[in-house]
């Protein structure tokens, strides 16, 4: 399943356009959960989750686990991690806090393996959240020693929740490692197939029904009586004179084999040519007056656009486009009307009119591209041989006549006369039909033909795009992980520029946001993914609020149109959430001293949804995955108490988290 649209509307953050170019919902079910699955399988969907950056809903997938008997160390490592990821101590609930307590004391119960030394480093770590950095060397020995797998799960989901001293010994760390998975992977070379449309099905015009059913049913009548009356006519010719009769006979019979043999290779085989194709047809199944519709005139653009980049040599894209106007007119008017009815968008079939570019290219190359057009050129000797037959022909059958008449006594002058008119009128009719029965079973041959060509041709390309797509495209986790190796070192990036450490702030927060113009994509269940995102990092420290921003191409990682602001924590007066269902989701900050901030976080979705997708949990999936709910309650804070938020939220006032055990 695959959706692509695009919009436009206004955003007041920075005065910019926001745009959506594409969007794609893929087709996976990474994320489905069987109602009757085992704890075991809920609990690997919830690992799943936890790890391409979905807390919330893996939290709920391993409760549910172990609720249902599925527990041991690496269940409650996970269940732990899902709790802390993304939010800061002060986001846990009094319900959560008293959850990893309960945790922290059955760790003993369990094997002792590098799981349980992983949870036990875990709630060290929140243990010494407000401890001075000089009391921190043996759990931060604990973390090193601990498996690779382990020990970079507790740095990457605990980045929220570890600050001050903390963080700073491990935060090279941590750069270093955002700085070598950053482009791991072939990053550069595969994004763009996460965006990437999933091509839909091949197609190809089928063939027309015959029409030669009415002949078909005329014909052996038409044939009969011209039968009938030929040899009426020559019976009568024979009685008159039978040695010229039978000269005549047999250069009428050689004529008329002629006649048939060369006339039917003119017009038992030649059709009516469309205006809008070169020897094909294509159903006209819409009303005349929409065929330039949006869609229609969506795909010509991009026929123009294949054909000019994919030029045979000695080709300039203009000569060429104007070499191959009539091809493309008949190609687009047909993948036009097959694909019209689908709803769809030109993207998911931009894989064909590639192939049809490529196509007509190689045929060029070939020297095959107008083949249909020649081959419905008729030679000029056989157009001769057909008249010269007729006329012989003719001249033979009024001989006949002339015979049959001069020669015979009354009343067979009057038969002779009633023959000739019947062989002249059955004979033009019965070879009228004839011509078109034979001229329905020759179309009707090569378009099957040329349907079954066409369609195992695209079916074939149609297969190897989607082979291409589905071996490039990027891992959920793959994803995640560049866009946090992305952000880290973003971070970085501003702490240096501000020349802060992390013993200098009280906290920090980072949304994520739709660039103005992007293309989206997301697996079913899961969170919408950007081309092209804003991340807007807000430093908080004792002086105020530092406000970086930055559009980042998630391709190539590259960035552009950083800006930079300062504010007290009292100019902060209000924040604001602004929800539409058609729009999306936009917070507003409203400063003392300057206009109102209006930032969007995230566009509406609803009409991407699929049937069996819950949109109030696709959308707080999305908000979550923003880092829209941690930046709300830390500046709505901020809002509401001013300094007094500093005070409750500073580590050093920070109550201690005490382990059971």
């Amino acid at each position: 399943m695959s959706h692509s649209s695009g919009a436009e509307y206004r955003s007041a953050a920075y005065d910019s356009n926001v745009g959506i170019q594409a969007e794609t919902v893929h087709n996976s079910n990474v994320y489905f959960v069987h109602p009757d699955a085992s704890p075991e399988e809920k609990y690997k969907v919830g690992v799943r989750l936890l790890e391409d950056g979905i807390p919330s809903r893996a939290r709920e997938m391993i409760t549910d686990a172990i609720a249902h008997g599925y527990d041991g160390a690496e269940v409650r490592f996970h269940s732990v991690l899902a709790v802390l990821s993304a939010r800061t101590y002060h986001d846990l609930s009094t319900e959560e806090v008293q959850g990893l307590h309960y945790t922290s004391g059955i760790v003993r119960t369990y094997a002792d393996d590098g799981w349980r030394a992983a949870l036990h480093v875990t709630f060290d770590l929140l243990a010494v959240l407000s401890t001075a950095g000089g009391e921190t060397g043996p759990v931060l020995k604990r973390l090193q020693d601990l498996p690779l797998r382990q020990h970079n799960a507790i740095l990457r989901h605990l980045d929220l929740m570890l600050t001050g001293g903390l963080k700073d010994d491990l935060w090279a760390e941590t750069r270093e490692r955002a700085g070598v998975d950053r482009f791991d992977n072939d990053r550069a070379g595969r994004v763009w197939a996460y965006f990437a449309a999933d091509p839909i099905g091949a197609r190809a015009v089928p063939p027309r029904p015959s029409t030669a059913a009415a002949a078909e049913e005329s014909l052996p009548v038409r044939a009969v009586l011209f039968v009938v009356s030929s040899v009426l006519l020559w019976a009568l010719a024979l009685m008159a004179d039978p040695a010229k009769a039978v000269v005549e006979l047999l250069v009428t019979l050689g004529a008329g084999l002629t006649a048939v043999r060369f006339g039917v290779r003119w017009w038992g085989r030649q059709e009516p040519r469309s205006d809008l194709t070169v020897g094909v047809h294509i159903p006209q199944t819409h009303d005349p007056a929409s065929i330039e519709d949006g869609f229609t005139n969506r795909v010509r653009h991009s026929f123009d656009h294949y054909f000019s980049i994919r030029t045979p040599h000695g080709f300039t894209p203009d000569a060429w486009l104007t070499h191959t106007a009539q091809v493309r007119s008949s190609l687009a008017a047909e993948v036009a009307d097959l694909y019209r009815e689908s709803r769809i968008s030109v993207d998911r079939v931009a894989w064909l009119i590639r192939y049809l570019a490529q196509d007509a290219r190689t045929r060029y190359t070939n020297g095959t591209l107008f083949d249909e057009q020649r081959e419905d050129q008729v030679p000029a000797g056989t157009k001769a041989l057909t008249v010269v037959s007729l006329a012989v022909l003719a001249i033979a059958a009024l001989n006949t006549f002339g015979t049959a008449f001069t020669g015979a006594a009354a009343p067979r002058p009057l038969w002779a006369f009633l023959a000739v008119l019947g062989v002249a009128w059955s004979g033009h009719s019965a070879a009228s039909l004839w011509l078109k029965v034979r001229r329905e079973e020759h179309r009707l041959t090569r378009e099957t033909q040329k349907y079954r060509e066409h369609l195992t041709a695209r079916q074939i390309e149609h297969q190897r795009w989607q082979s291409l797509l589905d071996t490039t495209r990027p891992s959920e986790r793959e994803m995640e992980t560049w866009l946090t190796c992305d952000k880290t070192l973003f971070v970085d990036e501003a702490l240096r520029h501000h020349r802060l450490t992390w013993r200098d702030l009280i906290t920090h927060t980072i949304l994520v946001s739709p660039a103005p113009s992007y293309k989206r994509g997301r697996v079913k269940r899961g969170p919408w993914r950007y081309s092209h995102y804003v991340f807007r990092l807000f430093l908080f420290t004792q002086d105020g609020i530092r406000e970086i921003s930055s559009e980042f191409n998630f391709s190539d990682a590259t960035r552009k149109n950083e800006q930079r602001s300062n504010y007290r924590f009292d100019a902060l007066s209000s924040v604001q959430v602004t929800e539409n269902a058609d729009v999306g989701y936009d917070l507003e900050l409203v400063l003392t001293n300057g206009p109102v901030r209006k930032i969007r976080v995230k566009d509406a979705d609803a009409h991407q949804l699929a049937p069996d997708e819950n949109a109030q949990e696709i959308s707080e999936i999305n908000l979550s995955a923003a880092g829209f709910t941690h930046t709300f309650r830390l500046l709505e804070g901020i809002a509401a108490d001013g300094k007094g938020w500093i005070e409750r939220h500073s580590p050093d006032n920070l109550t201690p988290f005490q382990t059971a055990g």
